[in-house]
């Protein structure tokens, strides 16, 4: 680490967060090349970090004098060295080529990875909250898109799509076919491209590694995630429990379900879901206590499903853990009321 002697607080924290990304790197994607890993401050003349071959420029402003005294807060030094870190593996040991779909292979990669290494000392409320920067990074991105929006396969270096979007579907799909299936794919994916010269791989490359990992039950996801713009449309429009004989409470669900696909002008069609969806219950008003979830089909524009639980929850939700992209999240959740006779 070089830095300016009064600008220490933090220093040990990169560090440790440097010591986290090679540690969940190596073991999932495989060695670290360089003789050193090292970050240089620079003057908040500009707010960023780059990542050179074992080198990672950091600007002051979101590292070493950001302050980070308050706990409860996501930690953004944790975010910004782990994606950093996972350059040395997504853009320099592997070169996309430079076309469409590249920068999936690395930046999304690299943002996934952080997210990998930051959800191993994050509780899933937490997580949440650094999905829902995403979430919202794409969305914002794209009603202000000029050029034209394109699969994530297709991304032409737009930041709200291979930040945002790629970080976003990788997390979700490694929640649905296992952190293992998509860890061995992106590392026999380095495998067979490390270091390598031209022709250069391209994303449709990584999918043909992918595909066979994924369950053919699940198998539409790489057409929905990576080969088309589809986007989520779910209302919880009920949330009520009734309390059983045997004192635990049963929770009905009422569900509106739509899968929206969108073209590069904007232009949305409106489907009838066919969509493995989680639905859950939280012990507590404020959301930090996901007391129970469970995934079930969303197969018609209108659904009813019940939970049972052991005790009453306060709210019940779709996508509790805000994983998939939904168009309008506020509407997935409701607080639960007692179901009149």
């Amino acid at each position: 680490m070089y830095y300016d002697e009064e600008h220490d607080d933090n220093v040990d924290m990169m560090l440790d967060a440097v010591q986290r990304s090679l540690e969940y790197y190596t073991e999932n994607f495989g060695p670290y090349y360089y003789k050193q890993a090292r970050i240089i401050e620079f003057p908040r003349y500009a707010s960023f970090a780059q990542a050179f071959p074992g080198t990672m420029p950091y600007s002051e402003a979101i590292g070493f004098i950001a302050d980070m005294r308050d706990g409860e807060d996501n930690n953004i030094v944790d975010a910004v060295v782990a994606h950093e870190m996972a350059h040395q593996w997504w853009a320099h040991q592997e070169m996309s080529a430079k076309m469409q779909g590249g920068t999936m292979l690395t930046e999304s990669f690299a943002e996934y990875s952080s997210l990998m290494v930051m959800k191993k000392e994050s509780t899933q409320m937490k997580m949440r909250e650094f999905l829902k920067y995403n979430h919202e990074r794409y969305l914002r991105g794209r009603s202000q898109e000029t050029d034209g929006e394109l699969p994530l396969y297709k991304v032409e270096n737009q930041g709200h799509i291979h930040y945002g979007k790629g970080s976003l579907i990788l997390y979700a799909l490694q929640d649905y076919i296992g952190e293992d299936s998509v860890n061995a794919a992106m590392r026999e994916f380095l495998e067979e491209t490390r270091y390598k010269g031209p022709p250069y791989p391209n994303s449709m490359d990584f999918l043909t590694i992918l595909e066979p990992k994924v369950p053919d039950s699940l198998n539409y996801l790489i057409n929905d995630w990576f080969k088309e713009i589809t986007l989520y449309d779910y209302r919880l429009k009920e949330a009520t429990y009734t309390k059983r004989d045997d004192g635990k409470y049963e929770i009905t669900f009422g569900v509106e379900a739509y899968k929206v696909k969108a073209d590069s002008m904007g232009n949305e069609t409106q489907e009838t879901p066919s969509d493995w969806v989680y639905i859950g219950l939280f012990a507590d008003d404020d959301e930090e206590e996901l007391m129970m979830e469970k995934k079930v089909k969303f197969d018609s524009e209108n659904l009813l499903f019940t939970l049972v639980a052991d005790s009453l929850p306060a709210k019940a939700a779709i996508d509790p853990r805000r994983i998939l992209i939904e168009r309008v999240y506020s509407d997935n959740i409701k607080t639960v009321s007692e179901k009149a006779l």
